[in-house]
């Protein structure tokens, strides 16, 4: 029987970083901990909410957090910054309001910045959206798995390979579909691998995307 891991928890440390950079003692750690999860739903809801439509999307590739005494630092590694800046709500002042709100009403400061990312479709993230908002627009799902994997070949990469689960095309059978291109060396933990899972909602129900990116080796 197969062992199966996450690729990003097993490279944790070794060719994978935290996305969370802060210390505390173990009572304010599960605060903490939920505090960061909310901050992520809040812009990843206010992207849903105000950016994406049938012709583009938030293109959030990760969302890093760093805590110091009085200051959190949040980082939008974006590859389409434009969108957030000139969203009709403000953008990113509108943003950082809603995420203030979130916050527990201690005398921090809040610093947001966004990174723009040279190749976004590089990122499995963004990689794995763009797929999600063709099959919820009744793309053919193998039209759109042939699409990204040409969009992701256009960057620096060795290997991509793409899964997706659920009911393809409306068909009354759920089935599994997975097209890969490259080498992809999930065992070998020098091997630089980005990895996402995403859910796309479709009329016909819930599709799991999985996408594995290799860049290279270490």
């Amino acid at each position: 029987m197969g062992q199966k891991i996450n690729p990003l928890g097993f490279r944790l440390g070794i060719t994978q970083n935290h996305c969370s950079y802060w210390f505390a003692k173990p009572k304010k750690y599960s605060e903490l901990f939920e505090e960061d999860k909310k901050i992520r739903n809040c812009i990843e809801f206010y992207v849903r909410e105000n950016i994406r439509n049938s012709s583009n999307y938030g293109g959030i590739a990760r969302i890093e957090i760093e805590r110091k005494t009085d200051l959190i630092q949040v980082e939008i590694h974006t590859g389409f910054p434009a969108l957030l800046v000139e969203s009709r709500n403000r953008g990113i002042e509108q943003l950082k309001t809603d995420v203030q709100k979130i916050l527990n009403p201690v005398d921090r400061k809040l610093r947001m910045t966004l990174i723009e990312i040279a190749k976004p479709y590089c990122e499995p993230n963004i990689l794995a959206e763009y797929i999600a908002l063709q099959l919820e627009s009744r793309v053919a799902f193998r039209r759109t798995v042939r699409k990204a994997i040409e969009l992701a070949r256009k960057g620096d990469i060795e290997g991509i390979k793409i899964q997706i689960a659920g009911r393809l095309n409306g068909a009354e059978i759920a089935r599994v579909e997975w097209a890969r291109e490259g080498r992809v060396p999930l065992q070998t933990v020098r091997a630089r691998i980005n990895y996402c899972y995403y859910a796309a909602q479709t009329i016909y129900g819930v599709l799991g995307i999985k996408v594995w990116i290799f860049q290279n080796e270490e």
